[in-house]
């Protein structure tokens, strides 16, 4: 078929995967015309023609009820043009430089020894929490891991309210003092 002809607005009765197909074969120079038109090269516009056919293979029923396939095929052709002349831009920026500049930027990640200093802090807050008197030990608990209010853990069990923050006043300290 050539790009001159036209498909019919809507077809019914036809699935998605031949409207799709059909409509790829006769706008397929329209559409590579139009993002060359907007500065890519032959061989980048066929590349992005068939990405786009790609893209739509997975959700052909896209082209169900366009007004015009050819410009919704255009525009869309476009767009992912726009976007790798982005994405192009923005790995230009990234990579380039000098080693020295890229040594200068700060790291957003962690250490590589980050995760090993993570597990001997915990390893020593066990610790100290295995340190603590036993009814400490329990209003600790109750309050960190399981997220009791201090009214809470004072009813269940049976102690003072202000007994509870004095036991957790003491954990906090020792777990701080243990830590640091």
């Amino acid at each position: 078929m050539s790009s001159s002809s036209s498909l019919p607005l809507a077809w019914d009765g036809v699935d998605s995967d031949a409207l799709l197909n059909l409509a790829m074969e006769t706008y397929y120079a329209d559409i590579t015309n139009a993002v060359r038109r907007r500065g890519h090269p032959s061989s980048t516009a066929r590349d992005l023609v068939h990405d786009l056919y790609v893209k739509l293979a997975a959700k052909p029923e896209v082209l169900q009820n366009k007004r015009s396939i050819k410009a919704f095929l255009c525009r869309a052709a476009i767009n992912l043009g726009i976007d790798l002349q982005r994405r192009e831009t923005k790995e230009a920026r990234l990579f380039s430089g000098s080693e020295r500049e890229a040594l200068s930027v700060a790291s957003s990640g962690h250490a590589p020894d980050h995760m090993l200093e993570i597990e001997a802090r915990l390893a020593t807050l066990r610790e100290a929490i295995a340190e603590l008197p036993e009814r400490r030990r329990v209003v600790f608990i109750l309050h960190r891991l399981h997220h009791l209010t201090p009214d809470q853990i004072s009813a269940r069990l049976n102690i003072s309210r202000n007994m509870v923050d004095r036991h957790l006043r003491r954990a906090f300290a020792h777990c701080l003092d243990r830590i640091l």
